[in-house]
């Protein structure tokens, strides 16, 4: 794998109407890491991930992706060019199988959305691949069961192989553990600990424990600002860290 940085920001900053929900951030996101953005409920760190995969555009600054200007790129555009995305709310098709909605991921990466009205024959050569990609996240014995049969935390692994269909480089997850119990999060972290030995991870996360098992570095944002960068020891140290976002209560 290359090093160096894989995802650069400078000066990012995005106002809403005179309110400045991201300030000035200035990101370098390594390859081959397993990068956080953690801070306090508003801190920015959602809106950071809509500006960096272009859902939103920035009242000023730069974002740089594998050395190229990719500020003024449409959603679709910087998706191709290998930057893929999860949300916070699990974004399936409830009444598709697992192996069907893995497949539309697969067919989007195809870029034919014609693909549609082919024959079955001709989709089901997808099924090689789409089901190594539910093995991947150890779906396998639930490829043929409606996604929303599945409980909340395989829903959640669900998205992840979809947006792995897309065979993404980099991989932004937002909360990916959000609203689960410890048998889940254990799944799932599990899952991004696999999936980032050969892509870079940048996810947005309120657990602490998940971050600090995970994680290579962190960035702490605040009001919208970078407050601290490092390694989970270091920026846990931090008494401005303390005060801004441990001391919230939010873990």
């Amino acid at each position: 794998m290359r090093t160096g940085p894989i995802l650069e920001t400078e000066d990012l900053t995005k106002e809403f109407a005179g309110f400045v929900a991201v300030r000035s951030v200035n990101l370098r996101i390594e390859r081959g890491a397993i990068h956080a953005l953690i801070g306090p409920n508003g801190a920015g760190k959602t809106t950071c991930f809509n500006l960096l995969t272009r859902f939103l555009q920035p009242t000023r600054g730069r974002i740089v992706y594998e050395g190229r200007d990719i500020t003024a790129l449409k959603p679709a555009d910087v998706a191709q060019l290998g930057i893929g995305r999860s949300f916070q709310i699990s974004a399936v098709f409830p009444h598709l199988t697992v192996l069907e909605n893995v497949r539309i991921a697969l067919q989007r990466r195809r870029g034919n959305s014609f693909d549609f009205w082919r024959s079955k024959r001709a989709l089901r050569a997808l099924d090689g691949r789409a089901l190594a990609l539910i093995a991947d996240v150890g779906l396998a014995s639930h490829a043929d069961a409606p996604a929303a049969e599945l409980p909340y935390g395989r829903k959640r692994a669900l998205e992840i192989a979809t947006t792995l269909a897309l065979d993404p480089e980099l991989l932004l997850l937002d909360e990916p553990t959000a609203g689960m119990g410890r048998e889940d999060i254990a799944r799932i972290s599990a899952l991004i600990k696999s999936v980032a030995a050969d892509r870079t991870v940048l996810m947005v996360e309120h657990n602490l424990s998940v971050v600090a098992d995970l994680c290579d570095r962190i960035t702490v944002l605040t009001r919208g600002q970078v407050l601290a960068e490092g390694d989970y020891k270091t920026v846990a140290a931090d008494p401005a860290v303390r005060e801004a976002y441990l001391g919230t209560g939010h873990a």
